[in-house]
């Protein structure tokens, strides 16, 4: 039976870069880094775990491919406008949706990203 969600995993091709994009644009530190820095995770404060690695044989980033993963977010405007000054790449700028709004960006590999935040009750 399931139990929960273990953790999200993106691919990537330079760890290097990866980890640069994820801890300057989003401030999270890593919480565990394999012992030949092939696999990072970040644990949430929130809850969840989010991981990249190099270690996806075959597996290409992509903005395009079946699944994705979405960071719910303290300020959408904020986190945006401080996202557009790094020159992060927008595959869809901040639209709304009837219980939130949501911004879609791409990291520094190529993995789309859903920035989401809960309108206020």
């Amino acid at each position: 039976m399931l139990k929960k969600v273990a953790f999200t995993m993106y691919p990537v091709l330079d760890i290097h870069r990866a980890k640069n994009f994820y801890e300057n644009n989003f401030g999270i530190t890593p919480s565990k880094i394999s012992a030949n820095g092939s696999w990072v995770e970040y644990d949430l404060p929130g809850g969840g775990c989010f991981a990249i690695t190099t270690l996806a044989e075959g597996v290409k980033p992509s903005s395009n491919s079946g699944g994705s993963i979405a960071f719910e977010v303290e300020d959408l405007d904020e986190l945006v406008t401080n996202l557009k000054t790094n020159d992060v790449k927008f595959k869809l700028d901040i639209f709304p949706s009837p219980v939130c709004r949501m911004a879609v960006i791409l990291d520094s590999e190529g993995n789309a990203i859903t920035l989401h935040q809960l309108k206020r009750k």
